[in-house]
């Protein structure tokens, strides 16, 4: 399985690289992964709802451009789909059983993902209603990514 994570902006906290890095290696016995940083928009910090909107279709085309058409895309927003861990492996086990072997996790920026990025997602998923930093839901969708290997596998993985 190939398993590419697109996300939004530069990766500067060292801790956060670090346990990516360790979850990366950890996945390689897996599958493949890919991590895909495309560069966020500068923008002010107060934004119009027209400013916002613009945004957020420049990060959407650079995504887009990113995503094979084979791929089997899930987007990461706070409105998907709320899945447990385990619901989560077994998404990804019927994937790997009906032959998508290309797997594309998207995490948008500080704005969320644009229409045609959700568009273009076969999946959503929320991993809460809480809103998180999407430098920290790197390291959280890693974590689960393997954990779902060790679930399908029947490894132990901590409770």
């Amino acid at each position: 399985m190939n398993i590419s994570i697109i996300t939004v902006g530069k990766l500067k906290e060292k801790y956060l690289k670090q346990g990516i890095e360790e979850y990366v290696k950890r996945l390689s016995a897996y599958a493949k992964i890919d991590i895909i940083e495309i560069p966020d928009v500068k923008a002010p910090e107060t934004l119009s709802e027209q400013e916002m909107l613009q945004v957020k279709g420049k990060e959407g085309e650079r995504i887009l451009a990113k995503i094979a058409d084979d791929a089997h895309v899930i987007a990461l927003a706070i409105e998907g789909k709320m899945k447990s861990s385990e619901e989560l492996a077994d998404t990804l086990d019927k994937l790997a059983t009906y032959g998508k072997s290309k797997i594309v996790f998207v995490i948008g920026g500080s704005l969320g993902l644009s229409k045609d990025v959700m568009k273009r997602a076969n999946d959503t998923l929320s991993f809460s209603k809480m809103t998180f930093p999407h430098q920290l839901m790197r390291l959280i969708l890693v974590e689960q990514v393997y954990r779902t290997f060790r679930i399908n596998r029947g490894e132990p993985y901590h409770k």
